[in-house]
């Protein structure tokens, strides 16, 4: 019976919320509005120590370069540094800034060319997390009830999403993270976030915490 109790909630685990610790509440509440991304994430107040690299990046799925460029603007009017500024890739066209309370935002698509005017919308949000030992995790968070929808051996993971939330959680080896941001891989403290799970809470290897909590509402398109 405990066997099959446990099987069961782990089968409706998956990444519900990510909610951002943040120093200033209302300073960071104005900035998230002002870039665009308020509805897809949750924002509490921090006193927590942390320095250097935080170990993850919240990733923006957009439609075109013109797209891309939009949010980038938005993010450095409202107070954001540029870490890599929007450019032309093997992959597509993107851009990386980092919000005034740390956080750092990649914007991107698969497109090189612009085929349409600029919008504000969002067509995915993705959870990067920077993990000593991919595979390890992998599995952990597999056996705990997430569902892999893509894995690349040792160097990245991707889970599916939940039906009624509009995060998608990916896996990447912490150095090759902070290299494609732009940024030392060094880093001490909170990682100034935390996954909220359908399921219970947990911390993970690398820190991670994750708690108990009710699923973002999906953002209507």
């Amino acid at each position: 019976m405990v066997m099959a109790t446990t099987t069961s909630t782990a089968a409706r685990t998956s990444l519900a919320s990510v909610t951002l610790e943040v120093a200033d509440l209302e300073a960071a509440r104005r900035f998230y509005s002002a870039f665009g991304v308020d509805t897809h994430i949750r924002l509490r107040a921090s006193e927590a120590h942390s320095t250097g690299f935080r170990g993850f990046t919240l990733a923006l799925t957009v439609t075109g370069p013109a797209t891309v460029d939009s949010f980038v603007s938005a993010a450095v009017d409202a107070g954001a540094t540029v870490l890599k500024p929007a450019e032309k890739s093997l992959w597509g066209y993107s851009g990386v800034v980092q919000a005034p309370d740390g956080t750092i935002w990649k914007i991107a698509t698969s497109e090189k060319k612009n085929t349409g005017p600029a919008t504000r919308e969002i067509d995915a949000v993705v959870l990067l997390i920077g993990v000593e030992d991919v595979k390890a995790t992998k599995q952990l968070y597999a056996g705990r009830g997430l569902t892999v929808a893509k894995s690349f051996g040792g160097k990245y993971a991707e889970f599916a999403p939940g039906q009624t939330s509009p995060l998608t959680l990916a896996l990447y080896k912490r150095r090759a993270l902070a290299k494609d941001l732009g940024v030392p891989a060094d880093g001490t403290g909170s990682h100034r976030i935390v996954l909220g799970s359908t399921a219970d809470a947990f911390t993970d290897p690398d820190g991670f915490a994750w708690e108990t909590a009710e699923p973002l509402a999906a953002t209507p398109s």
